[in-house]
């Protein structure tokens, strides 16, 4: 049995840790460095096993989530929200992209 944490919950807690620390201390560079690390670290270790198209893929859909939450957060539904919502749609693709065997 393979008892790796799978890289979908990594992608979405990078994004919801970055959005923390970027709130936390005021510096939105700190929180972009935060999820840039996670990126890499899932591209680091996704690549070989799922392919470069599917991680590929799984960057640009989270760079467009990126960019998504910040609109949804001006909405009603305010940044935290957002932010959660975003990071569970990239951790279901990422699960479907890289995770699952195909």
């Amino acid at each position: 049995m393979n008892r790796r944490v799978p890289t979908a919950l990594i992608a979405a807690l990078s994004l919801v840790a970055g959005f923390a620390v970027a709130q936390a201390t005021d510096v939105r560079a700190l929180g972009g460095a935060v999820l840039a690390a996670g990126a890499a670290w899932c591209v680091g270790r996704s690549w070989r096993t799922a392919g470069a198209l599917r991680v590929l893929v799984v960057v640009l859909l989270g760079a467009i989530g990126f960019v998504a939450s910040h609109l949804l957060a001006r909405t009603p539904l305010g940044p935290w929200p957002s932010v959660l919502l975003v990071a569970a749609a990239l951790g279901a693709v990422t699960w479907v992209l890289v995770d699952r065997r195909h």
